[in-house]
């Protein structure tokens, strides 16, 4: 789906792609795009050949591309669908930044992406009417801010998962554990290139971004360093969570383990003392040696575990 934003004088226009050659500032946004679209604006706007190559393959890097005429910058981000991160879902943003022409392509709409589509439609002057760079800040504010709700409630499920782990571990939990780890190894993975793109868009020179704007962009850089930061707590946290729950489980072993050997100490004395007497001689048959027999095999388990218990073996 193409849809086209232009602000001329007429104000602001929206529409498909009859609007492609009214003069004014424009913003395309292109939904699930294909080769036919791509090929199109391609040809329109000189779009590069490689810029257009990664928008029909998803999976890319965080990354920002100086082409003739335009710089091609991917961003990615993440949502969460359910009250759970394990629902967690990334969404790849590739911007096509001109001097009056912004074209955005995504395969699925994002929250922060229709956000601004409202901003610019209840005030083009103050949104558009600033610079079609202004408008890739906004879409890159909102992509970023969207991690911030969703570290809190990783940071909420993670609390709830150290507090289970001490009161009842299980292997449930370990997998919980593994789940959590692999979302926060995802998000590193996005933040860290990201960071590095932001960074080099809120220094002075980069074409087609205004001076003014890149101090926008160093408000979300500032973002970025703030989610690395809770990213790396949150990872060191899970780590703890993850020895916390090891440690925990190799006590509990320690103990079942002790109470198998304190039985073992008591009952193979036992064992050796009923195989004694229980020898065909005639010298054990008497009745004195039967009550012998009874008093060891009373007296020396009590005795054992009055020693094991004054040196706080249990």
């Amino acid at each position: 789906m193409l849809q086209i934003r232009v602000l001329g004088p007429g104000g602001l226009k929206v529409g498909g792609a009859e609007l492609i050659d009214i003069a004014g500032l424009k913003w395309i946004d292109v939904e699930n795009p294909t080769k036919e679209v791509l090929d199109g604006l391609a040809k329109e706007f000189g779009l590069h050949a490689l810029a257009i190559e990664d928008c029909l393959h998803l999976g890319q890097r965080p990354k920002l591309e100086e082409y003739p005429g335009h710089q091609f910058i991917v961003l990615q981000g993440f949502t969460c669908s359910g009250a759970s991160v394990a629902s967690v879902t990334l969404h790849e943003l590739h911007l096509f930044l001109g001097h009056d022409w912004l074209i955005s392509v995504h395969e699925k709409p994002h929250p922060a992406l229709l956000d601004v589509v409202a901003k610019v439609d209840s005030d083009p002057a103050l949104t558009l009417g600033r610079g079609v760079d202004f408008v890739a800040y906004l879409l890159s504010d909102g992509i970023v801010d969207a991690n911030f709700p969703l570290m809190d409630t990783f940071n909420d499920e993670l609390e709830d998962l150290q507090d289970r782990m001490f009161s009842n571990p299980n292997e449930k939990l370990l997998q919980q554990a593994f789940a959590l780890k692999r979302i926060l190894v995802q998000m590193r993975r996005v933040m860290s290139p990201q960071r590095d793109v932001i960074g080099m868009l809120s220094r002075s020179g980069v074409a087609n971004v205004h001076d003014k704007t890149t101090l926008y962009f160093r408000d979300i850089f500032d973002h970025l360093v703030r989610l690395y930061e809770q990213i790396e707590n949150a990872r060191d946290m899970l780590s703890n969570t993850m020895e916390a729950y090891l440690s925990v489980v190799a006590n509990r072993t320690n103990d079942v383990m002790k109470q198998l050997t304190i039985f073992s100490s008591i009952f193979l004395p036992l064992g050796f003392i009923v195989g004694f007497f229980g020898q065909n001689f005639t010298a054990l048959q008497g009745p004195e040696m039967q009550w012998v027999m009874i008093a060891m095999v009373v007296l020396l388990p009590v005795g054992m575990l009055i020693y094991f218990r004054r040196r706080r073996w249990f």
